[in-house]
């Protein structure tokens, strides 16, 4: 098993050549990357924005809505209820 790993590593370097830029070997096994850093690079800023956008959202829907609490008399008291009204 010492041996094998290695093996399978350089095998996996001499067949992929130019188009592994990153080998993982973890726990799950090995994960080969054929990505270049600039598609890596290019990938995280639109992963980015998207996460920016949808924070901009989250902040815009809370100034949109409002919570709505209304109280109803039973026979064994009140009953509160909260819900979000967004407009």
């Amino acid at each position: 098993m010492k041996r094998f790993i290695p093996v399978l590593l350089a095998t996996l370097v001499a067949t992929g050549g130019a188009y592994a830029q990153s080998i993982n070997i973890g726990p799950g096994g090995v994960q080969v990357d054929p990505r270049s850093p600039r598609d890596r690079a290019i990938e995280r800023d639109i992963r980015r924005e998207e996460r920016e956008r949808a924070r901009y959202e989250r902040i815009r829907d809370r100034r949109d809505c409002r919570t709505v609490t209304t109280i109803r008399e039973t026979r064994r008291g009140e009953v509160r209820s909260t819900e979000r009204v967004c407009d």
